[in-house]
């Protein structure tokens, strides 16, 4: 992992705020001090990795119904 794929709770929150969501940095260091989000600490200051934050705005990614595989669902009895 390179150095730049962690950043700032601040950077963070600022990523976030560019996609119209607003979030405190505490509020993201929260999310990092209780695991929800991967985090590192240097020097007294927490840093999160980037493509977690964006994660968080990306779109959910769909699948079609016709495009699974038919075998994945033999056993099922829902």
């Amino acid at each position: 992992m390179a150095a730049t794929d962690w950043i700032s709770l601040a950077e963070a929150a600022g990523i976030l705020e560019a996609a119209n969501i607003r979030f405190r940095p505490t509020t993201i260091g929260s999310w990092a001090r209780s695991g929800k989000l991967q985090s590192i600490k240097l020097g007294g200051r927490r840093f999160v990795r980037r493509a977690e934050v964006k994660a968080l705005i990306a779109p959910r990614r769909r699948v079609r119904a016709d495009a699974l595989q038919p075998e994945l669902f033999e056993d099922w009895t829902g």
